[in-house]
């Protein structure tokens, strides 16, 4: 995170020609870091760079562990898109969800989650497409970024893009920066990113805040598979290796005592009658031939690439989903202890994200304000996020069974409960609710069970009728 003092900018809201040229090198310094996680998600690993003496075997094998941790954390986190709801269905809330439909805002916040997994954050840019209307997209976190103001609340004072140009056969001819602030947009074109003269273009824009958004993994910007870095490197070392030890043992030396190997009367050398006739004549007794090798404990090789894959699953809080432990007969309970460090790990990923979608819907809001569009409180719009997560029906039907039995839950509670896990969002349920309503032409109430007694607050059948005997005899009386 980069933050610089507020009191520095100009009264425009844009910063000085110094503060913009300080924050893009300290950028460009962060971006060394962001390249290299980039690559490793590439599988572009450390390997691949190995070099070792000639006529020693090198096989660089390089797994892709890093998207495979990314690929299931963020599909767990955002496989199913994100829903959004208000009470009495606001107007400006319907718009915003048109919007989003049209542009496939759920295809950009699976693009968002996997940069935020890879390079500890996502960053959105929101601006105005050719229809008058608020619209956003992706940036890649090395070419954008957002500075904070250094208060307790760092709030965002301005954002930069910026991209190198070029010349038309493809040579680099300097930078365009782009740099917002809460009210406008100014355009740079310069030769060095240290040196910048005044802005070429200045426009206002009406999102009311800068109309760029970071999504941060969490407090500290990190990536998913970054604290393991040193575990991938060991592990492509130690497969490769393992490889490389295959390839010596057999291109093994042949040792030879008291044999000394000639050119036989076909003219072919020692190492092609070797070759071709697999044989050799020993002169004596004393005489013998050995391979000279190194003995391969496979054994202690296969406990340390377990070991090593135990601790990057374990570090990283991301489960190795081909580990036996995941049977797909596991009770749904048994499921939820395995993935205990996994929901926690998704929990503040969907806290921070939840607070990118958040500063998004004020951008649009506020935009669609200026349009004339009702006023509508961030704080009133339910985020709601459903976890990728296999569901176990069976197990929710008994679950559902119990409590409706009991007269525990509602029907609306009931159909939620039976769908946990399948991705229903709060429209589906209420949209199945109504559903068995109108079949049933009834409003459906779990069973009547006699030993609790009705809905109404009426004591069970065996206590009413100890009362009615009770009420008859004090007449007779």
């Amino acid at each position: 995170m980069i933050i610089r003092p507020r009191e520095h900018l100009m009264q425009d809201g844009m910063p000085p020609s110094e503060m913009l040229g300080s924050v893009l090198r300290e950028h460009a310094g962060e971006a060394i870091r962001l390249g290299k996680l980039r690559d490793i998600y590439e599988n572009k690993s450390t390997i691949l760079k190995r070099t070792r003496a000639d006529g020693l075997p090198n096989n660089k094998i390089a797994h892709p562990y890093a998207r495979y941790i990314t690929t299931i954390a963020t599909g767990y986190l955002i496989g199913n898109p994100v829903t959004y709801m208000t009470e009495n269905d606001h107007e400006t809330m319907k718009q915003i969800q048109e919007i989003f439909r049209r542009y496939s805002e759920a295809a950009e916040n699976v693009q968002l989650a996997r940069d935020q997994s890879i390079y500890g954050k996502g960053v959105e840019y929101a601006y105005v497409d050719e229809s008058a209307m608020p619209k956003s997209t992706t940036l890649s976190p090395l070419n954008a970024f957002v500075v904070y103001s250094n208060t307790y609340d760092m709030e965002p004072l301005f954002g930069v893009y910026y991209l190198p140009r070029m010349k038309a056969n493809g040579d680099p001819d300097g930078w365009r920066i782009w740099v917002m602030s809460t009210t406008a947009i100014a355009m740079y074109e310069s030769q060095r990113l240290d040196d910048l003269p005044a802005p070429m273009t200045v426009e206002p824009h009406y999102f009311g805040g800068v109309p760029l958004v970071e999504y941060w993994n969490d407090e500290n910007e990190n990536g998913d598979f970054e604290c393991v870095l040193p575990l991938l490197d060991a592990y492509d070392k130690l497969q490769s290796d393992r490889v490389n030890d295959k390839e010596q043992f057999v291109d093994r030396l042949l040792v030879l005592t008291g044999v000394i190997l000639e050119e036989d009367e076909k003219g072919r050398k020692p190492m092609q009658q070797l070759r071709e006739d697999h044989a050799l004549q020993l002169p004596d007794s004393q005489s013998k031939a050995e391979y000279l090798t190194s003995e391969m404990n496979e054994t202690d090789v296969e406990v340390l690439r377990k070991s090593l894959l135990e601790d990057i699953h374990k570090l990283t809080l991301v489960p190795d989903m081909s580990d036996a432990k995941f049977a797909s007969n596991a009770s749904g309970v048994a499921m939820r202890y395995k993935l205990l460090g996994f929901e926690q790990l998704t929990r503040t990923k969907e806290r921070w994200f939840t607070e990118g979608l958040r500063s998004r819907l004020k951008l649009f809001i506020h935009f669609l304000g200026v349009k004339g569009f009702p006023v509508l409180d961030v704080a009133d719009i339910k985020i709601t996020f459903t976890h990728a997560l296999p569901a176990n029906l069976q197990e929710n039907a008994q679950t559902v069974q119990n409590a409706t039995t009991a007269r525990a839950v509602s029907l609306e509670t009931a159909v939620r409960m039976l769908h946990e896990g399948s991705g229903w969002t709060d429209a589906d349920v209420k949209l199945e609710v109504e559903r068995i309503r109108v079949e049933q032409g009834v409003n459906l109430e779990p069973p009547i069970d006699p030993a609790l007694g009705d809905n109404e607050g009426n004591p069970p059948a065996g206590d009413q009728g100890e009362n009615d005997s009770e009420e008859e005899i004090g007449e007779d009386e």
